[in-house]
């Protein structure tokens, strides 16, 4: 089934429900008349309709499992440890933190299966929103599109992809921040070319990252299991010729795991969105339904096996650094954890190199996946016709792949990659994850909201009521926690550490104001209205244009 034809209604249209004028490319630019216009209120069967790409369904099950699980195990698990433990200080609540965001992330999880399972189209939580809030028209599209194109980059994973790669080479990346993110661009520019130029072998080179990564956390853990259970003792020596050996050999008491920790709601709720960011990719699938084979039965197999794998994985690789790396350690290490970890098993040389760079490919594999999804995501976003240049940057010409979209994801990754600033990198996974609690909170409502005026929508998949109300709450907390004062915390210091939040609200209130000058007071003044018209590209790709019809005319 083509794309043009997946957007046909699937039986003649409702009486009294009027449905968009389907134009082929070749008119797209002829005269409108008003007449030819028509208000696209498409009937329910034909939102739930399945879409299948222009390229066509592609992605068999173990493709959607990689796409979601190294989405989620990427940068997160080498690089926040540190952060997390420095913050809340103390093993137990680190590990803890670890659960709990598995925990609620499986709620976060439940709304995205009811929603994909009932709206099998690509574009994730951009469908959702629109399915879901109609009115004030253009709202819902115009807040995602901001959101997506603004926030939607990959510049942390490809930092961490530079910073590894100069440790492998025996360089410090806190001397050597120009090397870094000139490797990370040239991350960003070769991924986009692989895959806006060649579909199948990114698609290829992504799962063989995907599992070497796996199996790369599979053998820390190994490693550090041996350490406990032999009471192995390496004589690597650092670059003074100091023994450092791991830090223990044995599990420490229940009561000394919980020494130090900072029962803080502010402090904590800074650590969960880490933690979130590190799961984050869940619903990484769920921007790529349209090339999914099966696509109902594979989003509710792949993404809970990847769940369930991720929070195994993340919790044995935290016990792995504590059993290795002295808790002080650990919470000066920053970034480079993993780099540390590996530096007491096997040295500086040798292993440790090898490591390192292994590190880096695995994170290389997760921008591979969220350059993959994204630019899925921003395609449909300019098929809707909230992008300039809407035509081009829908187009899967010249080589059969999402070229518009994956350019609109380079640029703001590589904007946010070139600037010169200390510890960017928490400051960016703070700014990413505090609007995404607006949008989990809309999400989680308009799902209630279906169950209640929709019931007749056919749901394959049902999410468990009390996980939505946990996933509610735990949003609407997470939003007010960067405003609640620390003790002893001065006016400066408290307005310097909310800045995160303030710029991710800030972006949304910059979403609405676009909206209302877009769709509301410019049609006012103009004497226009907004409508929509179908098209169809030359190479089947199904748009929407979005029309100025005089107002007179009605």
């Amino acid at each position: 089934m083509t794309s043009a034809e997946s957007d046909a209604p699937s039986r003649d249209p409702e009486p009294n429900v009027e449905t968009p004028l389907l134009r082929k490319s070749s008119d797209s630019t002829s005269s409108i008349t008003p007449s030819q216009i028509f208000p696209l209120h498409r009937t329910l069967e034909d939102d739930v309709l399945p879409q299948t790409a222009v390229v066509g369904r592609t992605l068999q099950w173990s493709s959607a499992f990689i796409i979601i699980i190294s989405r989620v195990i990427g940068s997160g698990i080498f690089a926040t440890p540190g952060a997390i433990a420095s913050s809340v200080g103390s093993i137990g609540l680190s590990l803890t933190l670890w659960v709990v965001g598995a925990a609620i992330s499986w709620c976060g999880l439940a709304v995205s299966l009811e929603y994909g399972c009932m709206l099998p189209r690509s574009g994730g939580e951009k469908v959702y929103l629109e399915f879901t809030y109609r009115r004030p028209r253009f709202l819902a599209s115009t807040l995602i599109a901001v959101h997506a194109v603004v926030l939607g980059f990959t510049a942390s994973n490809s930092i961490v992809f530079g910073e590894y790669i100069l440790f492998a080479a025996g360089k410090d990346p806190a001397e050597h921040r120009g090397e870094v993110r000139f490797l990370a661009v040239s991350l960003m520019i070769a991924i986009t070319v692989v895959h806006g130029c060649f579909l199948r072998a990114g698609i290829l080179i992504q799962n063989i990252l995907g599992w070497i990564k796996l199996g790369l956390v599979g053998f820390m853990v190994v490693a550090s299991a041996f350490v406990v259970a032999t009471g192995y003792r390496p004589s690597p020596s650092d670059a003074d010729g100091n023994l450092i050996p791991p830090h223990l050999t044995t599990f420490p008491s229940w009561s000394s795991i919980w020494e130090g920790s900072v029962w803080n709601w502010g402090i904590i709720s800074t650590a969960l969105f880490k933690v979130f960011y590190a799961y984050a990719g869940l619903q990484n699938a769920n921007n790529v339904v349209n090339e999914i084979v099966n696509p109902v039965r594979t989003l509710k197999t792949a993404a809970t096996t990847a769940l369930v794998v991720s929070c195994a994985v993340y919790f044995l690789v935290n016990v792995a650094y504590f059993l290795v790396v002295p808790l002080e350690d650990i919470k000066e290490s920053g970034e480079l954890i993993a780099a540390s970890f590996f530096e007491r098993l096997f040295g500086r040389t040798g292993g440790a190199w090898f490591l390192s760079l292994a590190v880096a490919v695995s994170a290389a594999g997760n921008v591979m996946v969220v350059t993959f999804s994204l630019a899925r995501l921003n395609q449909e976003i300019a098929r809707q016709g909230f992008l300039p240049y809407s035509d081009l940057l829908s187009s899967t010409k010249p080589f059969g792949a999402p070229m518009g979209g994956l350019i609109v994801h380079l640029i703001p990754t590589l904007i946010v990659i070139c600037i010169p600033a200390k510890n960017i990198y928490s400051f960016i996974l703070d700014v990413e994850g505090y609007p995404g609690q607006f949008i989990s909170l809309a999400t989680s409502l308009g799902l209630i909201w279906l169950r209640w005026e929709r019931p007749d929508l056919k749901r394959p998949y049902k999410a468990f009521l009390p996980a939505v109300y946990l996933r509610i709450a735990l949003s609407v907390a997470l939003i007010v926690a960067p405003f609640v004062p620390r003790e002893g915390e001065s006016g400066g210091d408290h307005l310097f550490r909310v800045s995160y939040a303030i710029v991710g609200i800030s972006l949304l209130l910059f979403a609405v104001l676009y909206w209302f000058v877009w769709t509301v007071l410019l049609p006012r003044w103009g004497g226009y209205r907004l409508e929509e018209v179908a098209d169809v590209l030359d190479d089947g790709t199904t748009v929407t244009k979005l029309v100025k019809v005089p107002r007179a005319s009605e």
